[in-house]
């Protein structure tokens, strides 16, 4: 289960709270609900996928096994601009306690990393940095654990002072379902059980996703809750490093734990899917698209990114591209239940597959994220 958790638990921790407050005040919580069903949902598929195909991916069918083709050139595009994704964040956590907090400042260290990264891939590959990956998570979990209780503290102070604030939402109808179309890369993560085949068993698989799933939408909803009714809007200003504002208002030590804990979760984040595109490439390419070509895409059209889009109009692309992966695997759940005679499945996952792709067109960036 840690392997998902750690997925899913990680850089949407860091953004979401403000963002979903700023954006949705009092609702920000059912939101986050929303969001979090919807990626259950979604795991539904995946997970129906592990249960009927396993490993004999050979045996789906042409149409099946188109798919899965699209699906795995999907994933990997999208771990390229999850790459950008995470290291947009090192950049902005990186210098957030400094004086150099400026855009440029953060595109110039975030670079900096890309170009890191390819030198250790190209060179030496991953296996010399995977390590990190097993320490930030522990750290990473051990400060969120920390960040809850002393925000819940902060909360309770609040609400005995009779000081909670309901602010309105500031986005809604068609242009707050948008937004959180936008979002879907948060709560993504879970679908790493469905390649883990070589080491676990099916069942194994399913189960770790699900616990993940039920486990990090709990930390999210109360960290929401927690986070949604202390803040008057308009009191911080929202980026991407808005948390550290916040918990410098709740406990002195939090930013400086909480920045640490980022830098380290978005580092190991960004070289296991570097090192995870690589593969997948390479794997669908028929060995067309070697490893080292592959890091060399990740790290020019990253730059490409970093030097173009903020890191909220990131968000948004990369939950377009997950978004489109998952389409492609209810699709594929639709596409293997039909054959089964199992209907009412079926258009159960066309409809999610449906839904996946009109987040992968309509999904948008939070505005006014500087």
């Amino acid at each position: 289960m840690t392997t998902p958790l750690a997925s899913i638990i990680g850089s949407g921790f860091l953004v979401l709270g403000p963002l979903l407050d700023a954006s949705y005040g009092v609702y920000a919580p059912v939101v986050m609900a929303g969001l979090c069903l919807a990626a259950y949902a979604l795991g539904g598929a995946v997970r129906y996928n592990i249960a009927m195909l396993g490993n004999r991916e050979g045996r789906l069918g042409d149409v099946a096994n188109r798919l899965e083709t699209a699906s795995s050139w999907m994933l990997g595009f999208a771990y390229i601009i999850s790459v950008a994704y995470y290291l947009n964040l090192f950049g902005a956590f990186g210098l957030s306690l400094t004086g150099l907090g400026s855009r440029l400042d953060a595109q110039l260290l975030t670079s900096a990393v890309f170009i890191l990264i390819l030198y250790v891939g190209w060179s030496r590959g991953f296996r010399s940095l995977e390590h990190m990956e097993y320490v930030s998570v522990s750290v990473k979990l051990a400060i969120i654990a920390g960040l809850l209780v002393g925000m819940a503290s902060f909360f309770q102070g609040k609400w005995q002072a009779g000081d909670l604030v309901f602010n309105p939402p500031a986005q809604t109808g068609w242009q707050g379902l948008t937004l959180a179309f936008g979002l879907i890369v948060t709560v993504q993560g879970f679908e790493t059980s469905r390649y883990l085949g070589a080491s676990y068993d099916a069942v194994t698989r399913i189960r770790s996703m699900k616990w993940a799933q039920w486990l990090s939408s709990a930390i999210y909803i109360v960290y929401i809750c927690l986070i949604a009714y202390v803040f008057e809007r308009g009191e911080l200003k929202l980026s991407e490093t808005a948390i550290v504002d916040m918990m410098k208002v709740v406990a002195p030590i939090l930013p400086m734990l909480l920045v640490g804990a980022a830098l380290a979760a978005q580092f190991s984040a960004a070289v296991a899917d570097t090192s995870g595109s690589g593969g997948l490439l390479r794997e669908v390419s028929g060995g067309w698209i070697s490893e080292r070509a592959a890091y060399a895409a990740v790290t020019g059209l990253g730059l490409m990114i970093t030097w173009t889009a903020d890191v909220f109009e990131i968000i948004a692309y990369a939950s377009r591209a997950f978004a489109a992966y998952y389409g492609i695997q209810s699709a594929i759940a639709a596409t293997v239940a039909w054959s089964r005679n199992e209907r009412m499945r079926a258009i159960f996952y066309g409809l999610l597959s449906a839904t996946a792709a009109a987040a992968a067109v309509f999904g948008r960036a939070v505005e006014g994220g500087g």
